[in-house]
C-alpha cells in the first residue's frame, strides 16, 4: 500500500477508546509510539492522535484516518496481516481488556476533518506536550438529523467566535464495516468535535464564554439538548509525545 498522501482528505476516521489492564497504559503508549505509528502509515492510513484519558488512568484514546472505506480495508488487512503486528501483537494485546469501543466517522462538513502532516511528528521519546484536547461526543436518535445540523451550523461558528477553533468535527460514517475483524459500534448517530487548548484552564474559560454567549445559551445549546438521545460525553485528553493532534 502507498503511504498516506497528506494532500488527500481523510474521508473515514476511527475514534478508538481502549480500556487497559490496570497500570498498563504507559506500556502501551511506549510500544505504540515507538513501534506502531510509522508501520501503520506505510500501509496507507494516518495516525492522527494518541491520548491519555485524564479521567481514567486505564484508558487510551486514539484516532486514525483513511482516504475511503476501500482504502481502509486494504490498509488494515495489510497491517494486521503483516510482520510488524505479528511481532508486537502479543505485547500490545497483553495491555488491553477491551478494544471494541470504536466510532466510525466522516468529516461533519467540508473542511472539518483534520489534515495530517506526518513530517512534523516528533521522534520517539519526545516529551509529553503541554496541551489539553477536548473531544465531545454527542449521540442523537438514529435517523434524526436536526441535532447534527445544530452542531454543524450553530455550534461550530460559535466555538470559533468565542475563541476555540475546532481541530476537527466528525459525524457517524454509516457505510458497513468493511473489516469486521475490528468491530465498530453499530447503529450510532454521533457527532464528535475536538478542540485544543494551551491547558485545561483555557478550556474552562472558553466553555464559560461559550455558555454566556446569548445565541449559544438561548438557542443552540438548548436545541442540541432537546435533540440528543443521551447526555454528551466529554473526553478530557492529554496528547502523547508523538500525537499530531495537539
Amino acid at each position: 500500500m502507498p503511504p498516506i498522501d497528506a494532500d488527500r482528505p481523510l474521508a473515514v476516521i476511527e475514534l478508538r477508546q481502549y480500556t487497559l489492564r490496570p497500570g498498563r497504559r504507559d506500556d502501551l503508549i511506549e510500544l505504540f509510539d515507538g513501534e506502531l505509528v510509522e508501520p501503520q502509515e506505510e500501509e496507507g492510513m494516518a495516525v492522527l492522535g494518541q491520548f491519555r484519558d485524564l479521567d481514567d488512568p486505564d484508558r487510551f484514546v486514539w484516532l486514525r484516518g483513511f482516504p475511503d472505506m476501500a482504502a481502509r480495508h486494504d490498509a488494515l488487512a495489510a497491517f494486521y496481516g503483516g510482520p510488524v503486528w505479528a511481532r508486537h501483537r502479543d505485547r500490545a494485546n497483553a495491555t488491553m481488556s477491551d478494544s471494541d469501543d470504536v466510532l466510525l466517522l466522516r468529516p461533519l462538513a467540508h473542511g472539518t476533518g483534520f489534515r495530517p502532516a506526518p513530517s512534523t511528528r516528533p521522534r520517539p521519546g519526545a516529551p509529553t506536550p503541554e496541551r489539553f484536547v477536548s473531544a465531545t461526543v454527542w449521540s442523537f436518535p438514529p435517523g434524526r438529523a436536526a441535532g447534527i445540523a445544530l452542531v454543524r451550523d450553530g455550534l461550530l461558528p460559535l466555538l470559533r467566535s468565542t475563541g476555540a477553533e475546532p481541530v476537527a468535527a466528525y459525524a457517524t460514517e454509516t457505510a458497513p464495516n468493511t473489516f469486521p475483524r475490528l468491530p465498530v459500534r453499530a447503529g450510532e448517530n454521533a457527532v464528535v468535535v475536538l478542540t485544543s487548548h494551551p491547558d485545561e484552564g483555557a478550556h474552562r474559560r472558553h466553555l464559560s464564554a461559550l455558555r454566556a454567549h446569548p445565541v449559544a445559551r438561548d438557542e443552540v445549546l438548548p436545541g442540541i439538548e432537546r435533540e440528543q438521545a443521551s447526555a454528551p460525553r466529554a473526553l478530557r485528553l492529554a496528547p502523547t509525545g508523538r500525537s499530531l493532534i495537539l
